[in-house]
């Protein structure tokens, strides 16, 4: 039986950078405007989200004009 190889894992859950960085902003922008709006998994002290509600997010924020909540 041969390792299997991390890339060939699926992740469930990111980290709070790699969150940011598959919607393609900075770790300080992504805690400001997104961080707040989502869901976040807790092990210990580690937030995680799932890369799901990060679509989710995505697509909410999409549908919206400039200025509006």
């Amino acid at each position: 039986m041969t390792d299997v190889q991390a890339s060939e894992v699926p992740r469930l859950l990111l980290k709070r950078g790699e969150a940011a960085r598959s919607l393609g902003m900075s770790l300080r922008h992504f805690q400001r405007h997104v961080q707040p709006h989502i869901p976040c998994v807790y092990s210990g002290q580690l937030r995680q989200y799932r890369p799901e509600d990060l679509r989710s997010w995505a697509e909410r924020s999409a549908s919206r004009g400039r200025g509006e909540d």
